[in-house]
């Protein structure tokens, strides 16, 4: 009989870390290969240029105020390629549910961005940003959605 796989997803609007769970007892293991990792600009990258000029009709010339901001538009961008990268993951059959612990600002977006059938594999949502948390001590912030 076939495992259920569940992907945990710790995501922000700069990173994403996968994990896969197997079963009660079989801990986590990081997911590899979802080119994830190094896909989105830090907020120094974005605006590394100056803004473009614009002059009005008395000749005076003033910096161009972006229509949106640049850094809200990578994080959308970023995070609209995890909920694709998820899509066809599971299309591909790699999980059977999901859990996402993300800051509340990014899960927001992320769940938005998701397919019909990703969200409906969703068992758990945390809204926190675990990103940054090393792997040992990731059960514990997941007790009580997932037996380790």
């Amino acid at each position: 009989m076939k495992p259920t796989v569940t992907w945990i997803v710790a995501a922000d609007g700069a990173r994403v870390r996968v994990f896969e769970h197997l079963g009660p007892g079989k801990g986590l293991k990081p997911v590899s290969g979802l080119n994830l990792e190094d896909a989105h600009l830090r907020a120094k990258d974005i605006n590394t240029d100056r803004p473009g000029r614009t002059s009005s009709s008395t000749g005076q010339g003033s910096a161009m105020t972006p229509r949106t901001d640049p850094v809200d538009h990578e994080e959308e961008t970023f995070v609209k390629m995890i909920a694709d990268v998820l899509r066809v993951k599971k299309q591909a059959g790699a999980f059977d549910r999901l859990i996402i612990a993300a800051d509340p600002s990014s899960l927001g977006t992320l769940r938005a961005a998701l397919c019909e059938a990703v969200d409906k594999s969703v068992v758990a949502e945390l809204p926190k940003d675990l990103t940054k948390v090393p792997l040992a001590d990731m059960p514990k912030h997941l007790d009580g959605l997932i037996a380790v």
